[in-house]
């Protein structure tokens, strides 16, 4: 029989997800034989990767979440992983320390040893793949490659985290799994109006008037409730059910509505529970679809935007980041040729010498030269580079560079999740080897120059003429 008070306990903590819950801890019980892969899919804000964090805490078995949006190849999620395994292994108190561990995986084979050598003679182990489909740059057969692991190594459970499952996609028979539907409209009530809005904020400062203070008094927290579970009950009726299904989309939405319904009650024109009045009221707000559009940004006219415009903010990135742009910007405007002159520590004071005296002898320079000046390479398109490349060259030119490699990769994650670094090479020319093919950076010479104004990076000493 399954412990009633742990399933009471999870039911508590993940709304409206008691059938998956009673699944996952029936599977992963470890009075129970458990299955070597187990696949959970669901849509996006399903409570997929909730309930089953939850799940592996309650237990307390070893386990590991590798989260896939935050790899960009293939070795960075094997590395990650095997990491990630290492950390959870730690915390149980169960690795010793004297091991030496390589961490480095070239192919799935290397992982396979890695994490052999490293669960050996150790108790049950859970291995999370969260967005396993959504890799960037897998290769075809990653997945099933990952789905097998089980048998390898008899100790281990894989666990996929997908949004939806293809026919076969694991080339393996006899997977359980788990299917998270997307939430009824009473269970997104159910969720949504579990926490509520107040009404009212909190006063700046002391200096409130009585009458207002009053005002505030009058409205208790179940008014707040009462008028908050109907008020989402509306959206979803009127936005909700077409629009903006899942809880992430529904809560925005009710978030962006709630200020502006409740306006008439802070004011003191209606009382929290006059619900039809303040339907009547604001039934503008349920017939346009503005409150699903996101805003980017809010402008505020005022006398001096009539009359000249205004510039855009500079861009403001974290110090290691703006340096790795900067980096990335070399890589691609910089001939490989020239790394050795430019980026060479004991080369950095000629080179400065050099570029100074051909800015004072280029007004002195006859027709003949000018003739065959070449353009400035700022100007040309950005040229494709490999990731050891683009390393080299943010190691040389930050001042403080990270020590850790996944600090780097993770960074690299991100600027490329921003559109900052785009891949040059195609899929197939990954062939998980960890070199990530070549990569271009997706930035001009405008937004190169913003970003290093903001961390006093002098960049044109390193552009070649």
């Amino acid at each position: 029989m399954l412990p009633d008070e742990l399933l009471s306990s999870l039911n508590g903590l993940i709304s409206c997800r008691e059938a998956q819950t009673r699944q996952l801890v029936t599977l992963l019980d470890s009075r129970f034989p458990n299955p070597s892969t187990l696949v959970i899919h669901g849509l996006h804000a399903t409570g997929k990767s909730l309930t089953l964090g939850a799940v592996l805490k309650s237990i307390g078995a070893p386990s590991a979440i590798v989260r896939s949006r935050e790899c960009i190849t293939t070795r960075h999620l094997l590395e990650r992983a095997i990491s990630d395994s290492k950390a959870a292994l730690s915390k149980q108190h169960q690795l010793d320390l004297d091991r030496g561990f390589d961490g480095r995986c070239e192919s799935i084979s290397a992982f396979v040893v890695q994490l052999q050598l490293l669960l050996e003679g150790r108790g049950k182990f859970v291995l999370v793949f969260d967005g396993i489909d959504r890799q960037r740059e897998a290769l075809p057969t990653l997945l099933p490659a990952i789905a097998r692991l089980g048998e390898i190594i008899p100790n281990l459970t894989v666990i996929l985290v997908i949004t939806a499952p293809q026919a076969r996609a694991l080339q393996l028979a006899g997977v359980p799994h788990i299917h998270f539907p997307p939430y009824t409209r009473g269970e997104s009530l159910s969720i949504v109006s579990s926490s509520p809005l107040p009404i009212t904020d909190p006063p700046p400062n002391d200096d409130e008037s009585e009458s207002n203070s009053a005002h505030r008094a009058t409205i208790s927290e179940t008014d707040t409730l009462w008028l908050w579970t109907r008020f989402c009950g509306a959206v979803w009726d009127s936005l909700g059910q077409a629009a903006a299904r899942d809880i992430v989309s529904f809560r925005a939405v009710c978030s962006r509505l709630w200020k502006p319904f409740t306006q008439p009650v802070v004011q003191g024109d209606y009382r929290p529970r006059e619900l039809s009045k303040l339907m009547v009221k604001n039934r503008a707000l349920f017939q346009t679809e503005d409150p699903l559009k996101e805003p980017i940004h809010s402008l505020q006219p005022t006398a001096s935007t009539t009359s000249k415009p205004t510039r855009a903010p500079l861009p403001r990135f974290p110090h290691h980041t703006s340096h790795l742009l900067l980096a990335a910007y070399l890589a691609s405007h910089t001939p490989p040729r020239a790394d050795i002159l430019l980026y060479s520590k004991s080369s950095q004071h000629a080179s400065r010498r050099r570029r100074r005296q051909q800015r004072q002898t280029l007004p002195t320079a006859n027709a003949a030269s000018s003739r065959r000046r070449k353009i400035p390479r700022h100007i040309l398109g950005p040229q494709p580079f490999p990731l050891e490349r683009l390393f080299a060259i943010f190691h040389a030119t930050s001042p403080s560079p990270p020590v850790a490699g996944g600090e780097i990769m993770a960074q690299v994650a991100t600027v490329a999740g921003l559109s900052l670094l785009l891949r040059a090479s195609s899929a197939a020319a990954d062939d998980g080897s960890g070199g990530g093919g070549k990569w271009k950076v997706g930035f001009g010479w405008d937004f190169a120059v913003a970003v290093a104004r903001g961390v006093g990076f002098d960049l044109e000493i390193y552009l070649g003429e």
